[in-house]
């Protein structure tokens, strides 16, 4: 069983066929959509914010998902949400910024706080975006920080839904292959 906590009283809500990988940890002011898939050694902190995970979501291994809490200089903080059908590599850390659908965030990227992604967006491995920036849909985003490279091709479109769709089939396998101890 995979360790979901509690944090002051809110627990983690998953959507209906969700997996999460037993080494991974997920606490707090969480919910995900259905068909999601948090991958080894994962953790979701979701204890001063919240953090909204939408459908067909992929969090690869490794990666780190947390928020910024509401402060004096910062008022409202800044939650986490991610839209649909986004795969998020091994090793990417997002804080505190918003992810929207049909999203590749690629190896160890680093996404900061308040910075925006807009719809269909394949952010290159290693990217680190800095706060408060946005990335405008419809382009290929490469280097630290991230520029954009170039309008993404209609194969590059295609395959947001594909990834999503792999990664709900191999989940699908986990959950019919796991048995808890």
């Amino acid at each position: 069983m995979a360790n979901i906590r509690s944090h002051k009283g809110i627990t983690p809500e998953f959507g209906v066929r969700c997996w999460t990988d037993p080494s991974a940890v997920v606490i707090g002011d969480v919910r995900f959509g259905d068909d999601c898939s948090v991958w080894p050694m994962t953790v979701i902190r979701g204890d001063m914010h919240r953090i909204r995970i939408g459908k067909r979501c992929s969090i690869q291994d490794g990666s780190v998902l947390h928020i910024t809490h509401a402060s004096e200089f910062n008022p409202g903080g800044w939650p986490l949400t991610l839209g649909d059908d986004v795969t998020v590599g091994h090793k990417a850390l997002l804080h505190g910024c918003t992810i929207g659908s049909r999203v590749l965030v690629g190896m160890g990227c680093i996404i900061m706080d308040g910075a925006v992604v807009e719809d269909e967006v394949i952010i290159g491995a290693g990217c680190l975006v800095p706060p408060g920036k946005t990335l405008a849909s419809g382009y290929l985003y490469v280097g630290s920080p991230c520029r954009q490279a170039r309008p993404l091709g209609d194969t590059e479109r295609e395959f947001f839904t594909y990834t999503a769709a792999n990664y709900v089939r191999l989940k699908d396998q986990y959950l019919a292959e796991y048995t808890p101890s």
